[in-house]
């Protein structure tokens, strides 16, 4: 029997839309090569935070800092998390015996010692976790200077690294004990990753509250200044209605560029890659690009 010409093929429905996905996809990803960022005129340090695990911090970390690095930046990401989940997925030794930001913390070994090249991107450095980190939260806890161990350990680096850092990410663990008070410390912007669901708004009202306190007490340079919508599914109202809502609440600076729920996204940790190497032309990939080049072109709004 003669196929009809205007019947299409077995899978042509189901064919189309993914052809246009990449079809877009290409169009992004050379967009995403032929964009040009300026290397900011100071460091721009970044604690990534949010006290809810699960909601993509770690991978916003990591891919926004590789990101970075592959548009020509000088990028260090300092885990500060026990897990060691952004050492992993950089490719870096974290096992327990290796020197880590547990040595900087508690016994001032500076951070030129510490640092490990990332396989990521030739201009991308890591301070390892261990599990050591653990139990840096009692052991600073008796000293007189243990909100500012982590912010006088990088201002050393600064004063001595060979390549001064356009940008340094700090990964917090999720929670709000002493390391990450010490994150809010050293930083001058705070990037909170928000999972596109119903109850995003309460956890970064408390984030928020704690901002506000450090930058009170000990850091007056301490910015909100990214907001960066995760996880998001544009088949559910629900997720549309929590993008508007973040927005609306902060305009400034919750970023344009959203990152999908995808596959690739949650696949490539366990691959010890980031997934701008592990899957460069998939949608997550790409949307971590696009969220880092608006990132260094949008500066600081304060919040």
């Amino acid at each position: 029997m003669k196929q009809s010409d205007d019947l299409l093929p077995l899978g042509g429905f189901q064919d189309a839309p993914l052809a246009q996905e990449l079809s877009e996809n290409t169009r992004r990803l050379q967009n995403v090569r032929n964009a040009l960022i300026e290397r900011p005129s100071s460091t721009r340090i970044f604690t990534v935070a949010n006290q809810k695990g699960g909601v993509g911090k770690t991978t916003s970390a990591v891919n926004l800092a590789v990101a970075l690095a592959e548009k020509g930046m000088n990028v260090l990401v300092i885990d500060l998390d026990p897990q060691g989940n952004a050492s992993t997925a950089l490719g870096i030794e974290h096992h327990i015996g290796v020197e880590s930001i547990y040595n900087a913390l508690v016994h001032n070994i500076p951070l030129t010692d510490l640092i490990q090249k990332s396989p990521e991107s030739e201009n991308l450095v890591v301070v390892p976790s261990t599990l050591m980190l653990a139990s840096a939260e009692m052991e600073l806890y008796p000293l007189q200077d243990k909100e500012y161990r982590l912010k006088n350990a990088i201002n050393l680096y600064l004063q001595t690294a060979e390549s001064t850092p356009d940008y340094i990410f700090i990964d917090c663990p999720p929670s709000l004990g002493q390391l990450t008070v010490n994150a809010f410390t050293a930083a001058t912007e705070v990037l909170i990753p928000i999972q596109c669901e119903y109850y995003a708004l309460e956890g970064l009202t408390q984030l928020k509250v704690t901002i506000d306190t450090i930058r009170n007490r000990s850091n007056p340079e301490l910015a909100l200044s990214t907001i960066l919508l995760t996880m998001y599914d544009s088949r559910t109202k629900l997720n549309m209605a929590v993008v508007e809502d973040v927005r609306s609440h902060f305009p400034t600076q919750t970023l344009q560029t959203v990152i999908p729920r995808q596959i690739g996204v949650a696949e490539a940790p366990s691959y010890s890659k980031s997934v701008i190497n592990y899957d460069r032309s998939s949608n997550g990939a790409i949307s971590y690009m696009e969220a880092a080049i608006e990132i260094a072109r949008k500066g600081i709004n304060h919040g």
